[in-house]
């Protein structure tokens, strides 16, 4: 869909970018990372839920001129998740 968007839109000087968030330390979510029993921290990388100020800041750099030649990119702001099932299972 980015590359889609990009290519219709960027002649029209319109940046296409989308920020993938993983885990959020969110009220929806508690149990799975706040709670002994917490199994969401085992499949982060980085250890630690996302705050949604770390979204916030992947789309503010998107959005700037430092990143004005960046188009139809998915940014993964996950501490690491998307390397899950293999991380932390020897594979």
């Amino acid at each position: 869909m980015m590359q889609t968007l990009a290519q219709e839109l960027g002649p029209r000087d319109i940046k296409v970018n989308a920020v993938a968030p993983g885990a959020l330390g969110t009220p929806i979510n508690r149990s799975a990372w706040e709670t002994p029993e917490a199994y969401l921290l085992k499949l982060i990388p980085y250890r630690r839920v996302g705050d949604p100020e770390d979204i916030a800041h992947a789309a503010t750099v998107l959005a700037s001129d430092s990143m004005d030649y960046v188009a139809s990119s998915t940014i993964y702001v996950d501490g690491g998740m998307t390397l899950f099932p293999g991380f932390g299972t020897g594979g």
